[in-house]
């Protein structure tokens, strides 16, 4: 049968002052008027059952995600520690197995947008079917609209059959040079939209991932927290997918983006005539270019240009759009004091 894997750890930061620990990026309606985690599982809908569907996340994020999703209690799997997608998709893989032996798996994110949810659907079907018929680890690539430099592309091979491609290698995060020659030369996004039987991942972790096969066993005697405390963090992509040979792709015919900045909005959220994006009580007069986000309070612009700006649980942010991906480094740099919100 069929299951599905929604990753929805991390705590959002890049998403400051709206995204809180009891709050994080995945439970927001960052992409429209739901939380991109309900949007995932309602995503899923006619392509797996609702009792099929697992969520994996930490201790302090996962009673919420049951009320939330409403979702059975034990199909939300509480981490004993977060140690990166590799082992998280390894245990879910495993709890799958666990309940069906003959479990395929989908593997996705809780904080994706996706523009059509019924070409996601089929794409994700095709990347099942083929997991199954050609015994791969497949992932899901997406024609590139931009020369993205934080995502990581897949340039395909020789082909399976006339939808699937064995891939030829990974590129992760290229400068913007080499994101237009990837671009040029046929490369995919890599979506991080994955699918595979749950024998054949075991099988190749067994094979390729050493910083997981040997602490396996702790599964075996059902021993999570044995595993967790043993195992290397590392991703499924760095640990499991450029490693092995097994890897197919399939081409995703649908608008995908992995909302990573608040600079992001602009391709998730509608515009105003101005190529304003409003979320609140937010109001722009001669500006052009931003994003707003009001939670509690009016906010007014005045012929201001590629901006944002948020507020939300007593913190005002103002940035220029290009400082977007440098969140990090200014939470690094603030004060606890400022920096720590409530919750």
């Amino acid at each position: 049968m069929r299951w599905a894997v929604i990753l929805a750890g991390g705590s959002g930061t890049r998403f400051w002052p709206l995204s809180t620990p009891n709050s994080p990026k995945q439970l927001l309606p960052l992409a429209g008027s739901r939380s991109t985690a309900r949007e995932a599982v309602d995503r899923l809908e006619g392509l797996v059952s609702r009792d099929r569907i697992l969520v994996v996340a930490g201790a302090s994020l996962a009673p919420r995600l049951v009320e939330h999703l409403e979702l059975a209690r034990e199909n939300v799997l509480v981490e004993p520690r977060a140690a990166s997608t590799g082992p998280a998709l390894v245990w879910a893989t495993w709890e799958a197995l666990h309940r069906d032996p003959d479990a395929e798996v989908l593997s996705l994110h809780a904080d994706w947008s996706v523009a059509d949810p019924a070409a996601f659907r089929q794409t994700a079907d095709l990347a099942l079917r083929t997991a199954r018929g050609f015994d791969r680890l497949v992932t899901v690539g997406i024609v590139p609209s931009r020369p993205e430099t934080g995502y990581g592309y897949i340039v395909p091979g020789a082909r399976l059959d006339s939808l699937a491609r064995d891939v030829a290698r990974f590129s992760e995060k290229p400068d913007a040079a080499t994101a237009l020659d990837l671009m040029a030369a046929g490369a995919l996004w890599n979506s991080g939209l994955f699918a595979w039987t749950a024998a054949t991942l075991i099988r190749e972790i067994e094979l390729r991932t050493p910083e997981i096969a040997p602490h396996l066993e702790a599964l075996r005697r059902g021993d999570v927290d044995g595993f967790f405390r043993a195992v290397t963090p590392v991703s499924i992509d760095v640990g499991l997918l450029e490693r092995s040979g097994a890897v197919a792709v399939v081409s995703g015919a649908f608008a995908w983006d992995d909302i990573g900045t608040w600079e992001a909005l602009t391709r998730v959220r509608p515009k105003d005539a101005g190529g304003n994006v409003l979320a609140g009580s937010a109001v722009a007069y001669e500006s052009a270019d931003c994003v707003v986000w009001a939670e509690d309070d009016v906010v007014v612009l005045n012929g201001v240009k590629e901006l944002i700006v948020v507020q939300a649980h007593g913190r005002v942010l103002v940035m220029p759009r290009d400082r977007a991906p440098d969140m990090k480094r200014l939470l690094d740099a603030l004060p606890p004091a400022v920096r720590d919100l409530p919750g």
